[in-house]
């Protein structure tokens, strides 16, 4: 099991239902039965080879009456509400998508692969309480991770949107740092290419933020 599953399977938590949404492998739902995290789940993924795969690796759960795939967009298809959903591995935009269709679960487990503060800003747009939200690894690969609740609301300001609160208030400081060193390398070496003066300034800008945010972050380790 990579690093990027072993994050995601480590934020998950005890359910009477689970659903893991774009299963591909299901190696997150075999996760939840071999610790006794769930009752019963529902593997869900657009396309009928990925919920094969998954079922192939949960063909004991599955005659056990355990757990159900199924061949669907994000949650539907599924026959009743789960207390705990996973989205890991989709675009944030195809995120939102999904939750405005189904609303807000009760627990959710969010891995997005792009447009992360998007995601944010519709949860905390919907009354969401988030709990987790930071960044991890794998290998050189970089992956946000948000967990939370659909009721409580919370409060973020523009920069935790932007860039996850617990990577901001020194919880998990190293490996966004790394990220955010690359971030600012890739900035420079844009800035030495031709381009119009709005666009050489958009980047400074963006370069000027990577700076001061670097310099936040090495005073928390």
């Amino acid at each position: 099991m990579g690093e990027r599953v072993s994050k995601i399977c480590a934020a998950l938590e005890r359910c009477a239902v689970f659903a893991d949404v774009g299963c591909d492998h299901g190696f997150m739902t075999r996760y939840m039965f071999r610790r006794k995290l769930c009752e019963r789940a529902y593997i869900t993924d657009i396309s009928e080879g990925s919920v094969r795969k998954a079922a192939r690796l949960l063909e004991r759960e599955i005659a056990a009456g355990k757990c159900f795939p199924v061949v669907a967009d994000g949650l539907d298809g599924i026959p009743e509400r789960c207390d705990l959903v996973l989205i890991a591995g989709m675009g944030g935009e195809e995120i939102i998508k999904i939750l405005r269709r189904s609303g807000l679960p009760q627990r959710f487990v969010l891995q997005p692969m792009k447009n992360s503060e998007k995601v944010r800003q519709y949860l905390l747009e919907q009354g969401a309480m988030l709990d987790l939200d930071y960044t991890f690894s794998e290998g050189e690969k970089f992956y946000d991770l948000i967990r939370g609740s659909g009721q409580g609301g919370d409060s973020y300001s523009p920069r935790e949107i932007a860039y996850g609160r617990d990577n901001l208030n020194g919880k998990y400081p190293a490996e966004f740092l790394r990220k955010t060193e690359q971030e600012r390398e890739k900035i420079m070496i844009r800035l030495t290419a031709d381009m119009k003066e709005e666009s050489r300034a958009a980047l400074t800008e963006q370069l000027r933020e990577r700076e001061e945010l670097i310099d936040e972050l090495k005073r928390t380790l």
